[in-house]
């Protein structure tokens, strides 16, 4: 795993309660990074630890739109048959 260094009073100046702090940087650094396209979604929601509906969640809460390809939507229309 690689680490990320965050200087210490940038940390200590996070507004959060010392044990939210990682769960939010990591679903921070998630979104921002999904929404640029630099992550795909089951890349970033890894990130996040989160299940597949609760990042969907998290993204939809924060107005991102799911970036959906062609192979996703043929996989969905796929299962939605069966």
């Amino acid at each position: 795993m690689t680490a990320i260094e965050i200087p210490e009073e940038v940390y200590d100046a996070l507004r959060l309660p010392e044990d939210e702090r990682e769960g939010v940087m990591r679903e921070e650094l998630a979104c921002s990074l999904y929404n640029r396209g630099a992550l795909s979604f089951g890349k970033a929601r890894e990130l996040t630890g989160l299940s597949k509906r609760e990042f969907g969640e998290l993204l939809g809460k924060r107005g991102i739109e799911r970036h959906y390809t062609d192979e996703e939507l043929a996989e969905d229309l796929d299962y939605a048959d069966r």
